[in-house]
């Protein structure tokens, strides 16, 4: 039988914050003359490396459409999912927490956002990126969904995958399922957040096939929106926590969607932007950390300005 709840949750939303806490407290040519003379003796010229630093940066295809550094990318019309530009979208690789749609898909469509989780011991083992949740502590679940779309905590999935089926072995199984339903043809999952895992993976059009989904639901696009959230942790201290997504703030018609990074799966990231009676999803797999957000925001602002019917795509 649960405690009941002994402390307030309390939450304040601006246009671009949004406050929340728990419910119960129980968490970067000068050489000298001889060594000139050397030199100029030689007739080899060495190579110049190549790394990622002197990489130049892309610009345009002659289409008009942004090239990029990512393995993997794809643009669609949310509404539509008609694909406007798409480079590798069927490529299998990790694309770590960038998969925690799926989690808040499968969570938002639970319902019941206002009843409370009470979080056990098996929800806390998980690193990095965790909110320090401890076992016997009661949030709402619509809270722990808000921390785990902003601030993508590794723990708080564990918890609500646990929380919708009884098990994360039981909700990877529901993931995949949900991930067939949306014909999502090139995707295995095995936990809830992302974190390496062997058998693990999708792709640049299955990650935009959940993308749409998720994009379609109220509660989840009146979360990913925020570029701020405040959390009032048991003990009364609060934490203000910004949204992982830079784009956020780098581009005005964006309004969300998720990051993820791990070594194998490199910088990746889902956004989506609306502007103009148009909405477009944008996901870019096994980018780099230097270019990743250029290149979301790059491609966003040409799938909201371009026309569907004749952009070239090479």
């Amino acid at each position: 039988m649960s405690r009941p709840i002994t402390s307030p949750i309390f939450f304040f939303l601006t246009a671009s914050a949004f406050f929340v806490g728990p419910l119960e407290a129980a968490t970067e040519n000068h050489l000298p003359l001889k060594r000139q003379a050397l030199l100029a003796k030689s007739k080899r010229k060495r190579p110049r490396k190549v790394t990622q630093k002197t990489k130049p940066v892309a610009k345009e295809s002659p289409g008009g459409i942004p090239r990029i550094h990512a393995a993997s990318a794809i643009v669609i019309d949310a509404q539509s999912g008609k694909i406007l530009h798409s480079v590798n979208p069927d490529q299998e690789r990790a694309v770590a927490s960038t998969q925690k749609l799926m989690t808040a898909l499968l969570v938002a469509e639970g319902g019941g956002l206002d009843k409370t989780v009470r979080i056990e011991a098996s929800d806390t083992w998980a690193e990095p990126s965790k909110l320090d949740i401890k076992a016997g502590e009661v949030y709402r679940r619509g809270d722990l969904l808000r921390i785990l779309l902003v601030k993508s905590m590794n723990d708080v999935a564990r918890a609500l995958a646990r929380d919708n089926a009884g098990s994360v072995e039981a909700f990877a199984k529901k993931m995949n399922t949900k991930a067939s339903q949306l014909g999502m043809t090139s995707s295995h999952f095995v936990n809830p957040n992302g974190l390496p895992a062997e058998g693990q993976h999708s792709s640049a059009r299955d990650m935009a096939k959940v993308a749409a989904a998720a994009y379609k639901m109220k509660a989840i696009r009146e979360i990913i929106c925020l570029k701020e959230l405040q959390w009032q942790h048991p003990n009364g201290q609060v934490s203000e926590f910004h949204n992982t997504n830079r784009v956020l703030s780098s581009l005005k018609a964006c309004n969300g969607m998720k990051t993820g990074y791990t070594q194998a799966a490199g910088f990746c990231l889902v956004s989506s932007a609306s502007a103009g009676g148009r909405d477009v999803i944008s996901v870019v797999l096994g980018d780099a950390k230097e270019f990743v957000w250029n290149d979301s925001h790059r491609l966003l602002e040409w799938g909201l300005g371009s026309d569907a019917q004749t952009a070239r795509i090479p």
